[in-house]
């Protein structure tokens, strides 16, 4: 091959290699620029290959050849030096948050050899770009500059990965003092955006970590450590038999559920519905199961199947729960001053408010402030949630049973520790799962369960409840089996508060709900028997 045919093949070769390079270096639309402006040249070049042709059928191959190769020999060198310089830009500034990068991060951490990590979490900025990677990226840029203007100048702050930047405190740091920073940050950080009309409530997790290089562990497997404390379960994903769903639309419907959530409090959007609790050994309603409910300004009510999940998973179970018990104590309060008899109300209780040490004395004021007595309050959790620290809750327990609230274990039967957790954590209350309530006069294995529920029970000196009856044949069975407090659509759905004191006050239309042809009396007397 001729040299000058050589060059004619070569140079187009190197522009693709150019583009190559680029898209192997840079983000995807900047190596789309270059492949667009490799097209370009090799264009350019099959023209140049044409244009030599004919001028060497004119005797002026070797002018023509000289002059393209170093034509193109320029605009390769031009690529280069942008690539150059894209690559260092990125190296050194985000270009959405225009932050420093991790590289600057890990140097300052070794030029400083000890301090303390803060990292900040945009949890919102992955689940937007989901769905709009524009609003995403605006809403992050916005975050980012107001975190920017907070800090004093001698604080060293860089973007450490997608959605996520580290501040560093170098040196002999007070972590009192920084962990206050960091707190004054999160909160600031946790402020509406508004963009184009959207109200965005920002999603902020913050962690703290003392660094020390003697301690033996490198700054980038540090930093990483930090960050995977972040890191959550994201459940199931789809298989190929799976029916093709629209991940996007589910991920901006939840999100604005969470954004609408957090602003339902103050909306006054949540209210308490009343499902009756029945003593029918006493023939009477002795109280009320408080239970949550979302009415949406647009939506309409939203499923508490929907909205707890979402609620638990935000880490907001702890403050929806003291609304709810306040609210319950208010309407307890409202009860004794219509005249009725002396009511109990069952309040459910997260893991995340059982977590906190302060909760008997949260539960103290709450009933100080509505003039309640202790006996006006049962507390509520899940077999899974009592027994997850076992001694933690003991502690907690104590200290509720002295104060005089009653404690209730709720779907027993359902977890692994049961029995065994019964007398260790001292409850006054079980209530029998709806899972083995359903159908029992009909299936042996649930009334096997049930049976031993209620004399377990009744050995212990436990109130023992059936939660989800439905049919009037379940209610007969259990009852004649011992089991004397009930709760289920069979009596009552859950109600809105004037209608549960109207049924209270409905005498003969429980009495002829718990009608059985036997008195509590002889039912007694056949279980001693």
């Amino acid at each position: 091959m001729k040299p000058s045919t050589a060059i004619r093949f070569a140079l187009p070769c190197a522009t693709v290699a150019a583009a190559v390079f680029a898209a192997s270096t840079i983000n995807i639309s900047a190596a789309a620029l270059f492949g667009v402006t490799a097209i370009g040249l090799l264009v350019w070049a099959w023209r140049l290959r044409r244009d030599v042709s004919i001028a060497a059928q004119r005797n002026d191959v070797a002018s023509s050849d000289m002059s393209s190769s170093h034509r193109l020999g320029n605009d390769v060198a031009a690529i280069e030096e942008q690539i150059a310089s894209l690559n260092h830009r990125l190296a050194t500034a985000h270009p959405i948050s225009g932050l420093p990068m991790r590289e600057a991060l890990l140097a300052q951490m070794k030029a400083d050899r000890a301090g303390l990590l803060g990292a900040i979490a945009f949890a919102d900025f992955d689940r937007l770009t989901a769905f709009d990677p524009a609003l995403g990226e605006r809403i992050f840029a916005a975050s980012t500059s107001r975190l920017r203007s907070m800090l004093p100048p001698s604080r060293f702050v860089a973007q450490v990965d997608r959605g996520h930047v580290g501040l560093w405190f170098g040196g002999d740091v007070d972590e009192a003092a920084a962990h206050a920073e960091l707190d004054a940050i999160g909160y600031a950080l946790g402020e509406e955006i508004e963009d184009n009309g959207t109200v965005i409530i920002p999603q902020i997790k913050i962690r703290q970590a003392r660094f020390d290089e003697a301690d033996g562990i490198e700054a980038g497997a540090f930093v990483a450590r930090t960050l995977a404390s972040f890191t959550l379960a994201t459940g199931a994903t789809a298989t190929p038999d799976q029916p093709v769903v629209d991940y996007a639309g589910l991920a901006r419907d939840r999100y604005a559920l969470e954004q609408d959530l957090r602003q339902a409090m103050s909306r006054r959007e949540l209210r308490l519905e009343f499902q009756p609790l029945i003593d029918a050994g006493a023939g009477r309603v002795c109280g009320a199961e408080a239970l949550i409910r979302w009415d949406h300004a647009e939506r309409g009510a939203i499923p508490p199947a929907r909205f707890i999940p979402i609620v638990e998973a935000m880490g907001m179970a702890s403050e929806i729960g003291m609304w709810a018990l306040n609210a319950a104590a208010r309407e307890v309060q409202q009860w004794a001053a219509q005249g009725l008899d002396p009511l109990r109300v069952a309040v459910n209780v997260s893991g995340l408010q059982l977590e906190r040490d302060d909760l008997p004395i949260l539960v103290q004021r709450t009933l100080e402030r509505h003039e309640l007595g202790p006996t006006a309050l049962e507390i509520e959790l899940t077999e899974s949630v009592a027994t997850s620290d076992a001694k933690h809750c003991r502690r907690i327990f104590q200290e509720l049973r002295a104060m005089g609230v009653k404690l209730a274990v709720d779907d027993f039967g359902t977890g692994y520790s049961g029995f065994s957790s019964l007398r260790a954590l001292a409850f006054d209350k079980i209530k029998i799962d709806r899972e083995f309530v359903a159908d029992v006069d009909m299936r042996t294995d649930s009334q096997a369960i049930c049976q031993s529920i209620v004399a377990l029970g009744r050995g212990l000196g436990i109130r023992v409840l059936a939660e989800g009856v439905e049919r009037r044949e379940e209610y007969e069975w259990l009852r004649r089996h011992g089991c004397r407090h009930f709760q289920g659509y069979y009596f009552a759905r859950p109600m809105s508060n004037d209608a549960f004191v109207a049924f209270v006050r409905d005498t003969a239309r429980l009495t002829d709900l718990l009608r059985l042809g036997v008195t509590p009396d002889q039912i007694e007397e056949k279980l001693r028997a």
